[in-house]
C-alpha cells in the first residue's frame, strides 16, 4: 500500500526588517524636542515675569484688578470641573465595586466548584479505573515471569 500522506512544511515568517530610522536619528530627534521644550518653557516664564512687572505698576491698578477677578473666576471654574470629575470618578468606582461583587464573584465561585468537581472526578477515575488496571498489569507481569521461570 502506498503512503500518500504529504508532509507540508510551512515557512516560519521572518522578523520584520530593521527600521530605516537609525538610533542616531531618533536620539537627534529627541534632543531636538528637548531643546524646543526648554526654549518654550523659558519663553513662558519670561512672559509671566514681564506680565507681573507690568501689572505691578501703580498706574495699572484697574487692569490688575480685572485680571485678578478673571483669575478668581477661572480658579472657581477649575474647582467646579474638578468637583464634577470627582463625582464621576466616585460613580465609576461604585459601579466597578458592584461589578466585582455581583458578577465576578459568582463566576469565581462557579469556577472553584468546577475545579473541585474535576478533582473529585480525577480521584474517582484514579481509584476505580487506573489502579485496577495497573494492578492487573502487575499481576499479568508476575504470571508471565512465573511461566518464563517454569519453562527453564
Amino acid at each position: 500500500m502506498e503512503d500518500e500522506s504529504k508532509v507540508v512544511i510551512e515557512e516560519i515568517p521572518s522578523l520584520p526588517a530593521e527600521s530605516s530610522v537609525s538610533p542616531e536619528a531618533t536620539t537627534d530627534e529627541s534632543k531636538k524636542n528637548t531643546i524646543i521644550g526648554i526654549i518654550a518653557l523659558v519663553i513662558i516664564v519670561a512672559l509671566v515675569v514681564l506680565a507681573t512687572i507690568f501689572l505691578a505698576k501703580p498706574d495699572n491698578a484697574d487692569m490688575t484688578e480685572r485680571i485678578r477677578d478673571i483669575v478668581i473666576i477661572f480658579t472657581a471654574l477649575v474647582g467646579l470641573v474638578i468637583g464634577v470629575a470627582l463625582v464621576i470618578l466616585i460613580i465609576q468606582l461604585s459601579t466597578l465595586i458592584n461589578l466585582l461583587q455581583n458578577e465576578i464573584r459568582p463566576i469565581i465561585d462557579s469556577t472553584n466548584e468546577t475545579v473541585n468537581t474535576l478533582k473529585g472526578t480525577a480521584q474517582f477515575v484514579s481509584n476505580n479505573l487506573t489502579e485496577p488496571v495497573i494492578k492487573m498489569n502487575q499481576l499479568m507481569a508476575m504470571i508471565k515471569q512465573l511461566f518464563s521461570l517454569r519453562k527453564r
